[in-house]
Order: structure tokens, then C-alpha cells, then sequence
């Protein structure tokens, strides 16, 4: 197959499934976008696992320990789907550690409060629905039929993160500052979870051309804002955004500058979290590798 019969292919909207002919370039941007996002998964179990132990209620905790347990599964759709591109769960983990495959920048950042539990479920998670409900529609058939089942279990934990803000925002003097307090720390780091503006990004006229991606960054980052604004509003919490205002000629919010300088220091690993966060999955793999050769054992034996 040709790359004018591909494109003609995703261009009428027909999925591309593992073993149809793709071009090269079309291959390493699945592995590295897929490959990223179950990496994301992964590494934001940290962040929340964190606050188990210590949620204020049984009712707080069990919800908490299905909502990682639900990102664990996600991860195994994602590892999954990015292996039918011939490249193994090995590999990716190898690319992880060595620094090769990034993460989401938002997963380095500290959860200090049990309200930053609330942030993460609903700015987080709210981020990650606006991307991935157009995700639902990529044209990779196993990355687009994952991202169904992922979007449901997503919504849920975005409805979680924002009942424990909005219990937060209606409560005591302390509690509605701790809420304001996490809603100032995580709001811009959410924003850049959409990436650079589409002007910086090089890869995104490939992605969209290929219908990998369905909407650009910006176009993802301003759905999630106006979303968003409103929703603060109702807790009257406060986005800490100085130049945030309705326009109305565009129908959308105006917003402020993102400081690039913090999100590229980030993704380079200089972020407060970057080496903590590694070094410990890093270690569980090591701690979980005797599991691994006993089950390949048995599966050998089984043969």
C-alpha cells in the first residue's frame, strides 16, 4: 500500500488497524503518544497512592483505591494497544527509566493536602477527558477502542475530584482555603498538560493530517478552560488568573501567559517531583521482576 491509498483510507474515516500497512512515521508517533499516555497512568497512581492511608473517611478511601486501581487498568489498555505496533512492554518500561519516553508534567508536581486529591479529579482528570473523548475517534483502531472504556472510568473520577473540592469549598473557613490553595497550584500546570501552543509543536500537523490527534493543543486547552470557569464559579473559588475574561466576539475565555519556562523545565526533569517519581517506579519494577519470570515460568511450563 501506498502512502496516497493509506491517507485516502484515513481520510474516510476507517480505522487503521496492527496489520495494515502504515507509514514509519505514522508507527513511532502511536508508540511515542501511546506509549506516553500509558506512562502518565502509571506514574499518576504516585501522586494519589500518596493520599490512601490517609483519606479522611472509609467512604473517601475506598473511592480513592478504585480510582488507582482504575488508572493501573488504563495503563494495561494503553502498554497493550502500543504492543500491537511491535514494540514490547520491556522496551517501554526501558525508555521510561533510561529517560527516552516522557510522562505528563502534571505528575510531578506534590499532592500536600487532601484537597489537592479534589484538584487532581477535577482539573487533572478534567484535562485529560477534554483530550481524551477526541482520542475516542483517533484513527488507530485498538488506541481508539481503549480510549471508550478509559473515558467512562475518567468521567467518574472527575465527578470524584470535584465533590471532595466543591465539600471543601462549602465547608469551614480552612477547609474552603485549602481548596482555594489547591486550585492556585494545580490550574496552570493543568493548562500545559495540553503541550505547547500549536505553533511550537512540530509534530502536531502529522497528527492531525494522520487523525491521530482530532483537535490541536490550543484547541483542547481553550474547551477545557471554558468548561472549567463555570464550574469555579458554582464553588466560588477563584482561578488565579488575573487576565482570565469572557470574549464575547469568540465565544470563549481570554487567558493569561504560561509560563513555558516552568512547563519545559518540567519536562526535562527538573521538576519537584521528576526524580521522586521515577526512582520509585523504577523500584517497584525491580521489587515486582520475580513475579514477572514466575509467571513467564508457568507459562513456559503450561506449553
Amino acid at each position: 500500500m501506498s502512502e496516497v491509498i493509506f491517507q485516502q483510507k484515513i481520510d474516510s474515516e476507517k480505522k487503521i488497524e496492527p496489520k495494515d500497512w502504515m507509514p514509519d512515521g505514522y508507527r513511532k508517533h502511536l508508540i511515542r503518544q501511546i506509549s506516553q499516555h500509558a506512562h502518565s497512568e502509571i506514574i499518576g497512581m504516585q501522586p494519589e497512592g500518596n493520599w490512601i492511608s490517609r483519606a479522611p473517611s472509609l467512604r473517601a478511601k475506598m473511592i480513592l483505591l478504585a480510582k488507582v486501581q482504575d488508572e493501573a487498568g488504563h495503563g494495561l489498555y494503553l502498554y497493550s494497544a502500543c504492543e500491537t505496533l511491535g514494540i514490547s512492554r520491556e522496551e517501554l518500561n526501558e525508555q521510561l527509566h533510561l529517560g527516552k519516553a516522557k510522562y505528563s508534567s502534571i505528575f510531578n508536581y506534590p499532592t500536600l493536602t487532601w484537597a489537592d486529591m479534589g484538584a487532581i479529579g477535577w482539573l487533572v482528570d478534567g484535562a485529560a477527558i477534554v483530550n481524551q473523548v477526541s482520542l475516542q475517534k483517533t484513527s488507530y483502531g485498538p488506541y481508539s477502542r481503549g480510549m471508550v472504556k478509559i473515558c467512562k472510568e475518567e468521567s467518574f473520577h472527575q465527578r470524584q475530584g470535584y465533590e471532595i473540592i466543591a465539600e471543601m469549598a462549602k465547608g469551614t473557613k480552612e477547609q474552603k482555603e485549602m481548596a482555594q490553595d489547591a486550585l492556585n497550584r494545580f490550574w496552570w500546570p493543568s493548562i500545559m498538560m495540553f503541550g505547547p501552543h500549536d505553533s511550537e509543536s512540530p509534530r502536531s500537523g502529522k497528527a492531525m493530517k494522520w487523525k491521530i490527534k482530532r483537535k490541536t493543543n490550543d484547541e483542547l486547552r481553550q474547551d477545557f478552560i471554558n468548561k472549567t470557569v463555570g464550574q469555579a464559579e458554582i464553588l466560588d473559588l477563584t482561578i488565579p488568573d488575573p487576565d482570565l475574561k469572557w470574549n464575547e466576539e469568540k465565544k470563549s475565555y481570554d487567558f493569561g501567559e504560561i509560563d513555558w519556562e516552568e512547563f519545559w523545565s518540567v519536562v526535562e526533569g527538573n521538576g519537584p517531583c521528576n526524580e521522586q517519581r521515577l526512582n520509585h517506579h523504577i523500584k517497584a519494577h525491580k521489587d515486582g521482576e520475580w513475579v514477572r519470570d514466575a509467571a513467564k515460568a508457568y507459562s513456559k511450563k503450561q506449553k
